[in-house]
């Protein structure tokens, strides 16, 4: 089969041929339609987790995807062959990864039934990026009446985030370029501030104080460094939260200023890719992807995505 692999931790991600896998016990082989491009695969193959989980090379790269269940291992029960699949497709320790033909999904792996009003491509776009905003918007404690502001609020987890605050009846202030204002307010966004850019430096924590002097409930962070933070953490209201999916936040010196500081780590689950699935069944949530390539483009359009040359969801055609 054709893949996306790196011979070793840091290595460039190159097109190789491998041989298919095979599902043991409680595993099954999934014929990959769409796979979504994420920051933490390149991470992941630059050695990431290399501390946590053995890793076999070459390291197929890629977590999401979506594509149709070719075989089931012993004592697979919820799903059969030809059932439409979406989820995590990632296993270090066999070498396995999304971004390929064929790819495994092991035990308990959070994958689940393809949301009927979607296609590969889009349903590629959804795991990582979704199940982050979802549970960034619930642990936060994002509430009818609040208002958060979404830092980062462009990306794929950002704009499903902007979804999922709007969704609960939250007012929320999006971080976006000028060029992308007006699809954060299709998404949902009350309002937006421009981060700046050579023609224009703006302070966010300025703009968002000039209109909301009182102070806001929640910030969801996805992009600020430790210096970021501290700037926009005054824009809290006593009691405030602050949630970093970086791990900027330090939660002391957020509890000195009667503030909530969290550093989020998320928990993926097949049963939340369902309840994600029925909120985009529903309208509820809506996926862009941005880009579409074939695996042949795959490790040029990797390269460009690290540099920051992308912007939204890109999906990788295997």
């Amino acid at each position: 089969m054709r893949a996306i692999a790196v011979s070793e931790f840091g290595a460039t991600p190159a097109l190789m041929n491998l041989p298919v896998p095979a599902p043991g016990p409680g595993e099954m082989l999934v014929k990959m339609v769409a796979a979504g491009l994420n920051p933490t695969d390149w991470k992941i193959s630059d050695g990431m987790l290399k501390d946590e989980v053995d890793h076999a090379f070459p390291l197929v790269m890629g977590m999401d995807g979506a594509g149709v269940v070719e075989a089931v291992g012993e004592g697979v029960t919820p799903f059969r062959p030809g059932d439409q699949v979406y989820g995590q497709f990632f296993l270090p320790p066999r070498g396995l990864g999304s971004f390929a033909e064929f790819a495994i999904a092991g035990p308990g792996a959070a994958v689940a039934k393809m949301p009927d009003s979607m296609i590969y491509s889009e349903a590629a776009a959804v795991p990582t990026a979704t199940m982050t905003a979802f549970n960034m918007v619930e642990t936060a404690g994002v509430g009818v009446g609040h208002t958060v502001l979404i830092v980062g609020a462009t990306g794929g987890v950002g704009q499903s985030a902007v979804q999922l605050a709007a969704g609960r009846g939250a007012k929320v202030i999006a971080t976006a370029h000028a060029d992308m204002a007006d699809e954060m307010r299709r998404l949902g966004a009350a309002e937006t501030v421009d981060y700046g850019g050579a023609d224009r430096p703006g302070d966010v924590s300025e703009q968002v104080l000039r209109a909301h002097s009182a102070g806001i409930d929640e910030i969801i962070d996805l992009v600020s460094d430790q210096a970021g933070v501290e700037r926009l953490a005054g824009l809290l209201r006593l009691g405030g939260t602050y949630i970093s999916s970086v791990w900027a936040v330090h939660p002391d010196k957020m509890a000195a200023q009667a503030l909530r500081g969290l550093n989020f780590d998320n928990e993926a689950s097949p049963a939340l890719l369902a309840e994600i699935a029925g909120l985009i069944d529903a309208g509820s949530l809506r996926i862009t992807v941005r880009e579409e390539v074939s695996i042949e483009d795959a490790p040029a359009t990797i390269a460009r995505a690290r540099a920051g040359g992308s912007r939204g969801k890109i999906v990788i055609r295997p």
